[in-house]
């Protein structure tokens, strides 16, 4: 069976690691359901825009244990991950507040992420790559667990 990813992440940005590549998918794929829920909609959920950064967190503690398994040093990338929380966390809390939109807080999460995956995540898994005692697996999809899991 072969299974096909989301139109939410494009073929450019994948990395060649399922794990990864499962997790950006799941990145896009939420932000893109927080858009159509406040389309024309004053109510923002609150909770499930604070979901999406509890999930770029997990996402960063992902990376954070390959480099880790690797030996690669992540010094400099995990700042940004920090760096890049603390923004959103701070955002979030101005669409909260009320002074910004949902739609730019949204709009700014996709931008980030989408530059940052090609700038930062496909440098360091081509570091991963270069790794003797690291072996990637040969598939270019996402993890097939990933679509047969229930999702919360």
């Amino acid at each position: 069976m072969e299974i096909d990813l989301s139109p939410f992440l494009p073929e450019a940005l994948l990395v060649d690691l399922p794990e990864i590549d499962a997790q950006h998918e799941e990145v896009f794929t939420r932000i893109e359901s927080l858009k159509a829920g406040c389309f024309e909609n004053t109510y923002v959920d609150i909770a499930e825009f604070q979901g999406l950064i509890d999930y770029f967190a997990l996402h960063f503690a992902t990376e954070e244990r390959l480099a880790d398994e690797a030996g690669v040093d992540f010094t400099a990338h995990a700042k940004i991950h920090r760096d890049t929380l603390g923004l959103l966390r701070k955002a979030l809390d101005d669409v909260r507040n009320g002074g910004h939109d949902a739609h730019s807080f949204l709009r700014y999460a996709e931008f980030w992420f989408e530059r940052h995956i090609r700038e930062d995540d496909q440098r360091f898994v081509a570091t991963l790559q270069q790794r003797r005692h690291f072996t990637l697996p040969s598939s270019h999809g996402p993890a097939v667990e990933h679509y047969f899991s229930a999702r919360v």
